[in-house]
């Protein structure tokens, strides 16, 4: 009897067990669910950052290139600003010069030209030399 009261009362644990372990495998279908789920959002996310990390190498290529044409412009506008540059400070000094040019061309007619002073060669005659002739 003793064999049956003891059958009786593991009977009853696991008939007390079965709502337990019902819930434990609606548990574990829900977190099948949720993992499966989650591993679908993960593939989603990774495939949104290559996608993301892809047009990220694209726009920095485009940077890049678009970088190093600017350098490419900006050289050549400096090398015609400095032509610009070099026209004008050799414009100042034809200026200077053909100022100084004029300068000196006014001044040097005059000690070249100076006036003249008439030198007249006068015959003397001596008076005694008058009172004979006449």
């Amino acid at each position: 009897m003793e064999d049956q009261v003891k059958l009786a009362v593991l009977e009853q644990k696991i008939e007390d067990l079965k709502p337990i372990v019902l819930r434990i495998d609606a548990a574990i279908e829900k977190l099948s669910e949720v993992n499966t789920t989650v591993s679908r959002m993960l593939a989603v996310h990774e495939e949104r950052i290559s996608k993301q990390e892809e047009s990220d190498n694209i726009l920095f290529a485009k940077i890049d290139k678009l970088r190093d044409k600017m350098d490419g412009d900006h050289d050549i506008v400096l090398q015609r600003i400095r032509g610009l540059e070099k026209r004008v400070w050799m414009a100042v000094g034809g200026m200077a010069v053909i100022t100084i040019g004029l300068r000196i061309a006014a001044v040097v007619p005059r000690f070249l030209t100076e006036t003249p002073q008439t030198s007249t060669i006068e015959r003397v005659i001596p008076s005694d030399a008058w009172t004979s002739l006449m």
